[in-house]
């Protein structure tokens, strides 16, 4: 009886301790390096979702290469532009969020890796939710970092 109860204490502050860990792990603070990254995939995004395509553009390298999960191949600078003035002459983002779960800095070269949620809606104006996961690939030019490469998608992409 008394090795249950001890058993039990001991289950409990596992428990905790771990529940513990990953509350910090998520409340982690980032470098001076990783927020400034952090910042410019903030501004992107905010472009992305007012369907702004020259302020977006600004933010992607001229040798960029990305792949969405729901393409067969990665794709250029020039075909992500023809596919962003599609999606947006036909839908409009009315909110969205984007939460950081990692960003990696090594030197002018950065990996984030975050998870998006945000309604679409068609030109009917019903609404879909869309979310998921997405990794960017940036590179400091200057005092701003740029998309080199990126890769991710709606978790329901079909």
């Amino acid at each position: 009886m008394f090795s249950r109860f001890i058993n039990g204490i001991v289950l409990s502050i596992l428990v905790l301790l771990l529940v513990i860990n990953i509350n910090t792990g998520l409340s982690q603070e980032w470098s001076k390096d990783q927020q400034m990254v952090w910042k410019n995939v903030q501004a992107y995004w905010k472009f992305y979702g007012d369907g702004n395509l020259d302020g977006f553009l600004s933010y992607m390298h001229n040798g960029y290469l990305g792949w969405n999960v729901g393409t067969p191949l990665p794709s250029g600078k020039a075909e992500a532009e023809k596919w962003m003035k599609h999606f947006w002459a036909k839908r409009k983002v009315t909110i969205y969020d984007i939460k950081p779960v990692g960003i990696a800095v090594f030197g002018d070269v950065a990996v984030v890796h975050y998870y998006y949620t945000m309604m679409v809606a068609n030109e009917e104006g019903k609404e879909k939710d869309m979310s998921g996961n997405w990794t960017d690939v940036l590179l400091k030019q200057g005092d701003k970092w740029v998309l080199i490469g990126d890769h991710g998608g709606d978790e329901d992409d079909d």
